[in-house]
């Protein structure tokens, strides 16, 4: 387990010393979720074309239960694991940019896992009615999950655990909306 924290960190200042200042506001902006309401309002007028105003509601639901689950077992973990983040860890503070920071503990990063959630999710419910939108919601995820490393809050390791917390319950919540819709 050493040599993977080792590994991990080893990764993160790689990742996180290729940055310049010249980008640090841009990543800055790709992070904050706020900036993605376009997105979230095309997507969903993307959902209520496939479906009836009925399962819209329900699949809105199922999408808010799941941005909350997806977001509350990312905190049980923090507070389970208690992994600080790289911008609190002493032992990288000297060696990294520090952009910004968030909260004490990082594993694992809920900004990785909620839009995982999102981009499997909605690949699944709509995905074949738009062939693109898969790829762009995976790269959409890829780029706000990369902004944590960048900036020094997430280990790499925090995003690939997230990604694929999201990417599961993406997955399960899909399944379960789709048996709900399949069934009206």
């Amino acid at each position: 387990m050493e040599e993977i924290i080792h590994s991990d960190k080893e990764l993160l200042l790689y990742l996180n010393g290729l940055g310049s200042s010249g980008f640090d506001s841009f990543w800055i902006y790709m992070t904050k979720p706020l900036v993605w309401i376009p997105l979230y309002l095309l997507l969903m007028f993307l959902v209520y074309k496939k479906y009836s105003v009925k399962n819209f509601l329900f699949i809105l639901l199922f999408i808010a239960v799941g941005i909350t689950a997806s977001d509350q077992i990312a905190n049980i973990f923090k507070y389970g694991f208690q992994r600080l983040r790289p911008c609190h860890d002493p032992e990288l503070i000297n060696h990294m940019r520090l952009v910004t920071c968030g909260g004490k503990y990082g594993f694992y990063s809920a900004h990785a896992s909620t839009t995982f959630f999102l981009a499997t999710f909605l690949s699944f419910l709509i995905g074949r009615n738009y062939k693109f939108l898969p790829y762009l919601l995976f790269i959409w995820a890829i780029v706000v999950s990369y902004s944590r490393i960048y900036l020094g809050v997430h280990f790499p390791g925090d995003v690939a655990v997230g990604a694929l917390m999201g990417f599961l319950l993406g997955g399960l919540f899909s399944t379960l909306a789709l048996r709900y819709v399949r069934k009206k």
